[in-house]
């Protein structure tokens, strides 16, 4: 019989490109997301000036999901009682949580819907799967924002966190929340701490993403400070199969992983790599925002010895492929 995975929030840029990749991996799965926080419905009534491309990109998402025969369940995870029909009907094997805000600026600036989309839909999920026999893996996706400011080049998932602003705060909480329903109520779970994602149909504003996007309409690219900090790139592609071995392999249980490239890089080595594409690329430095770390890279060791995790993707091999799907998609 297929195991049956159910991903809440699944029609975000993670959770589409995880249900097509499980879908080919002969898993049965569900689909349920409000398509209101940075998706079709929230782009719908903006006023960004990509809003037409976005949501094009958005409704594609959903189309992938159709054609790879992946139900799509519109619900909204802040309430208890559909959240909680939902899965006792399905009784997924596992359940990946990625409802959220997902965005570190969005978060301080409305804190107030930043905890309703956050954490009351994880409270919800978690209150609801808290006795269920079936269930093998409670599977959370964090951040790398929970460490703060790196104290060394490199951290592995040992490492103290002191995160910074309302974004990183919360995802830690709600790490020790699912922690707290392991002790509590022996609820099976795997943590995920990914860091600067970026891949095909991804809106969310993330570094490659906006890089990348000012370059093909031939305007500046604004740099945060004077470029030289470093980021763990991650690939989405990298991102997706780690989480399937995190929570598909037995030593994976009740484990917390960093799911990243596992190498840093500065600001001006991706921007490097861009202008090989655009070699007429401007150039704007903008001043640093005080409430994003200073960061580095993420060890995978303990990912690559205890579930095999194999990370492909380099900035130079994951940045001309994102490009290229830019242009298939003439933006």
């Amino acid at each position: 019989m297929k195991k049956k995975v159910l991903i809440i929030g699944g029609c975000g840029f993670i959770g589409h490109n995880l249900a097509i990749y499980l879908k080919k991996r002969n898993y049965k799965l569900l689909v349920t997301d409000s398509l209101t926080v940075n998706n079709y419905y929230s782009h719908k009534k903006g006023v960004d000036k990509n809003k037409n491309f976005y949501l094009k990109v958005l409704k594609k998402r959903q189309n992938l999901l159709k054609e790879n025969k992946i139900p799509l369940k519109i619900n909204d995870a802040r309430n208890y009682k559909s959240i909680t029909k939902l899965i006792n009907n399905f009784r997924p094997d596992y359940l990946i949580h990625l409802a959220a805000v997902a965005h570190a600026n969005v978060s301080n600036k409305d804190p107030y819907s930043t905890f309703d989309h956050s954490m009351r839909t994880l409270e919800n999920t978690l209150d609801a799967c808290r006795s269920l026999p079936y269930l093998k893996r409670f599977v959370y996706l964090s951040s790398s924002m929970v460490y703060g400011q790196f104290k060394k080049p490199i951290l592995e998932e040992s490492a103290i966190c002191n995160p910074l602003g309302i974004y990183a705060s919360l995802k830690f909480g709600a790490e020790k929340l699912v922690e707290g329903y392991n002790q509590v109520f022996k609820m099976p779970y795997t943590i995920i701490r990914p860091s600067a994602l970026y891949g095909e149909r991804c809106v969310s504003g993330r570094v490659v993403q906006k890089f990348i996007e000012a370059a093909m309409k031939n305007k500046p690219l604004e740099i945060v400070g004077d470029g030289k900090e470093y980021l763990d790139f991650t690939y989405i592609d990298d991102l997706i199969s780690g989480i399937n071995l995190s929570m598909s392999r037995k030593r994976g249980l009740n484990q917390t992983f960093n799911l990243t490239y596992g190498k840093s890089r500065t600001l001006l080595e991706l921007l490097g790599i861009i202008k090989k594409y655009f070699p007429n690329l401007k150039v704007k430095l903008i001043k640093r925002d005080k409430l994003i770390p200073f960061r580095g890279t993420l060890s995978v060791k303990k990912a690559k010895k205890m579930i095999g995790y194999k990370p492909k993707f380099n900035l130079e091999k994951g940045v001309p492929k994102l490009i290229k799907w830019y242009e298939n998609s003439k933006y």
